[in-house]
């Protein structure tokens, strides 16, 4: 026994071969504002991580005849100038696999939550290339969302990349928690990245993630605003590689960026302070790239790949409406379609405060259900002309008699396509109240009364067992034998 032990310890020196090692070891110039600068490594390239003495860790960010400029990752209070800095062997990877759902992580992978370590045999890189042209699919399949106009005038398929804009304080992100509550038993993986953010909104998400049950099947990334800039430049990348192995294993994911506006200013300031020339409203030229390489992983994979997907809904925020600042319309032209809050809207009341007119969906309406997506497109018509018809009752003219059915039948529509916050409805939902509005049978309710109606429209198809595939003869009769029986609670 002890003669194996020994065998074991030594056979090592079989395979010893004495040679000339030579490892890099650099020392730091200066450090401050979560940037350091290091000299002594001529072999550092983009993306290395560097470990310090002191515990502390840097990437490579920046390249320059003498020194290496890198972004902290991890701080200690004894990092100063003189710290000796080493190049890790190993790339900038984080856990990734089951273990991770229900959990709170930073962009590393460390425990926010107070749980111990995740226990995940699988690692995965932060940056990685896109799916190849070969490997992605078309999106074919809907992503339902909850929202009673997103579900049926703007549409979302798995693997799709919808961008959701607006000023601050419109719902941006209310909208996208409804997006991941209606996720609930569809197998939809949630990965939900908040970047920036003050520690009172990331408590309020992670309590209402818990007490909705959704924090099950999602993974919560956090670099919250007192974290360093470098962690909060790395958290929507964590989120992706996490999402990503779920892609690649056959699975459906949903991530949301909260939100990428924050994310820009980061890597302008990171990049400020690296002494990078600046461009249009000071960002880096870059910008574009770094938006792109990160959206572009979001696609949907072909039967050969496994077929997962990853949708991606990430975040911007507009000021004063203006929706041509240089990150949004970069953003839009990255994205497959955006959902546009109006601040007027909201103020009005018209909740979510979604304008139909500047929201667009290029490739959603490809993965509708096509029994809603024929409903839809007559309700988006009779929408459409009600806009352009009650610009004409501001200046108090007189109607005609068929102006005036469209107009009341518009403002209907518009009571009935109101939703409060953190409320998603089922899809068969939307089949109903819309055929049940196609075949106007709300035509002579009165609006007040119309919240009402739909709350009992809506217990009525969850007790049914109705789907979206049955004939819409089925609908019709369901519908109006439902009227019929809410006739005289209506009057």
């Amino acid at each position: 026994m002890i003669g194996e032990r020994l065998k074991r310890r030594t056979s090592w020196l079989k395979a010893y071969r004495p040679n000339l090692r030579i490892r890099e070891r650099g020392w730091v110039l200066s450090v401050g504002d979560g940037i350091v600068w290091v000299a002594g490594l001529p072999t550092a390239s983009m993306d290395d991580v560097l470990d310090f003495d002191d515990g502390s860790r840097g990437l490579v960010f920046d390249l320059t005849g003498n020194a290496i400029g890198a972004v902290l990752l991890v701080e200690t209070e004894h990092l100063t100038a003189g710290t000796y800095a080493r190049i890790s062997p190993k790339p900038l990877s984080l856990p990734v696999g089951d273990n991770l759902l229900g959990r709170v992580l930073d962009p590393l992978g460390n425990p926010l939550d107070g749980g111990t370590e995740p226990e995940c045999s699988d690692w995965r890189r932060l940056e990685g290339a896109s799916p190849t042209i070969i490997e992605r699919d078309f999106v074919h399949r809907p992503l339902y969302t909850g929202s009673k106009i997103m579900d049926t005038l703007i549409p979302i398929g798995c693997g799709q990349r919808q961008l959701i804009i607006g000023d601050e304080g419109v719902g941006r992100s209310s909208l996208a928690m409804d997006t991941v509550l209606s996720q609930r038993g569809r197998n939809i993986l949630c990965i939900i990245v908040l970047i920036g953010q003050k520690r009172s909104a990331v408590v309020a998400t992670i309590e209402l993630l818990k007490d909705t049950g959704a924090i099950e099947y999602s993974v919560v990334i956090v670099a919250e605003a007192s974290a360093l800039p470098g962690l909060q430049h790395l958290a929507p990348f964590s989120g992706c590689a996490i999402a990503e192995y779920w892609m690649r294993r056959g699975k459906d994911t949903l991530v949301i960026y909260d939100d990428l506006s924050t994310h820009a200013k980061t890597y302008r300031e990171l990049s400020l302070l690296l002494r990078r020339p600046p461009g249009r409203e000071a960002y880096p030229g870059d910008i574009f790239s770094v938006h792109a390489r990160l959206l572009e992983r979001a696609t949907c994979l072909n039967a050969k790949e496994g077929g997962g997907s990853m949708t991606a809904l990430p975040i911007v925020e507009t000021k004063l409406g203006e929706i041509a600042a240089y990150i949004p319309t970069n953003l839009i032209s990255i994205t497959d379609g955006q959902i546009y809050l109006d601040r007027e809207l909201f103020a009005a009341g018209f909740r979510p405060a979604i304008d139909i007119g500047k929201s667009v969906s290029r490739i959603g309406g490809h993965a509708q259900h096509p029994s809603i997506k024929r409903e839809a497109g007559r309700m988006k018509f009779d929408y459409l002309q009600f806009l352009e018809l009650e610009m004409f009752t501001r200046f108090g003219a007189k109607l005609e008699a068929g102006m005036e059915k469209a107009i009341r039948k518009g403002r209907i529509l518009r009571e009935i396509l109101k939703q409060e916050r953190l409320s998603p409805l089922t899809v068969e939902f939307q089949l109903s109240w819309l055929i049940a509005f196609n075949d106007g049978l709300f035509n002579q309710i009165a609006p007040k009364r119309l919240p009402e109606l739909l709350s009992s429209l809506d217990r009525r198809v969850r007790a049914s067992n109705l789907t979206l595939d049955d004939e819409r003869a089925c609908w019709e009769q369901f519908a109006h034998e439902w009227i019929q029986g809410n006739s005289e609670a209506l009057k």
